[in-house]
């Protein structure tokens, strides 16, 4: 089982925004609106900068890009320091991960988020036990839609990549699951790069994580 994290397992667009404003008023940037942050989460902190820039009006050379990402991480970082994270699992996710891993498979995180915060993440929320493998958007040398990190996970959890499935929220999931020939189940409350997860083109659709058990464990 490989899923997706932000928008799948966890809601964490609150701290996304709030990290991503500490870090643009750092620069005199106007702040955005959490829900318009919403529609820009998806492909990374790098395409979260330039998605930012480009809604503030401002031009960023590559030296520029780069100081801003590094204050985002900073200050998305600083939220589990100072205990002002407020990311949630979303209904049904821990239950359902529990369900699955005592089942006997295998669970893997597969996330464009850096590592270390997906990490620290699953950690602070009680999800960690749960997992086997975390693969970050700083793991692989692509992140999704590329199909890289789902078969490095496939690969280091020694599971053929015909025996896995996917567990998303956005077109990147699903692009990523197809280029890696795995099927995909979406959720319809995700982030989606602010288009409506319904509307992707998965294998199967599912109100909550905790319809997943059922789907899978068939007798």
């Amino acid at each position: 089982m490989l899923f997706d994290l932000d928008g799948t397992l966890l809601d964490t667009a609150a701290d996304i925004a709030l990290a991503l404003n500490r870090a643009i008023r750092d620069y005199g940037w106007p702040p955005i609106p959490e829900e318009a942050v919403r529609g820009m989460i998806g492909r990374g902190a790098p395409i979260l900068i330039q998605r930012a820039a480009a809604m503030s009006g401002r031009s960023l050379d590559a030296a520029s890009h780069a100081a801003v990402i590094e204050r985002f991480l900073h200050h998305y970082g600083a939220l589990q320091e100072t205990d002002e994270c407020s990311a949630q699992p979303y209904p049904g996710a821990a239950e359902s991960l529990r369900t699955l891993h005592q089942a006997g498979l295998r669970i893997a995180i597969v996330t464009n988020k850096q590592q270390r915060l997906a990490l620290g993440l699953l950690e602070r929320l009680g999800l960690s036990g749960d997992v086997d493998l975390v693969v970050g958007g700083d793991t692989c040398e692509r992140r999704k839609p590329d199909p890289q990190p789902l078969l490095f996970a496939c690969e280091s959890l020694q599971v053929p990549a015909s025996r896995a499935v996917v567990v998303g929220d956005s077109i990147n999931d699903v692009l990523a699951a197809r280029g890696a020939g795995m099927p995909i189940v979406c959720v319809p409350y995700g982030y989606n790069e602010g288009q409506d997860p319904r509307s992707l083109d998965c294998d199967a659709m599912i109100g909550s994580l905790a319809e997943l058990p059922a789907l899978l464990l068939k007798p």
